[in-house]
């Protein structure tokens, strides 16, 4: 993956799904695969959280994903919400609750992950991965 890649969502339970499978296809060729469930949770929680917490409604979010050297980045860009606080990793939440578990799973997951605040509205939240290095063809998302 020679440039990052990018895609618009909109603001639809959907989106989650359309999200994980464009991350998927962005990084087709690249090793270990023992990751790709991994960035594909990640993926999923964070567009979730864009969605119920970070979008404003009639905005969708961004996911980009990147590569430098043998670390793989993934982002989830949303317009912003009623909630103007940063997200953050609650402690995880007892087996009896349905939600509240996302940010503590891309802490698990992840290698790294942060918060960027966006000068206006928004935020936007990433995960990095170490990955081996892309087999010899790239992949095919747009």
């Amino acid at each position: 993956m020679q440039q990052p890649r990018e895609k618009l969502f909109s603001r639809q339970p959907v989106s989650v799904g359309q999200a994980r499978s464009f991350v998927a296809a962005a990084l087709t060729g690249w090793e270990p695969d023992d990751r790709l469930d991994d960035v594909k949770l990640c993926v999923s929680e964070l567009a979730t959280n864009a969605i119920r917490h970070g979008s404003r409604v009639g905005r969708g979010f961004l996911v980009r994903v990147a590569s430098r050297d043998e670390r793989l980045r993934v982002e989830v860009c949303d317009g912003g919400g009623s909630d103007s606080k940063a997200p953050y990793v609650k402690e995880p939440p007892g087996t009896d609750v349905d939600s509240g578990r996302g940010l503590y799973l891309v802490a698990r997951l992840a290698d790294d992950w942060g918060v960027q605040r966006h000068e206006g509205p928004g935020h936007t939240v990433w995960a990095e991965f170490k990955v081996g290095p892309p087999n010899s063809h790239e992949g095919t998302a747009k």
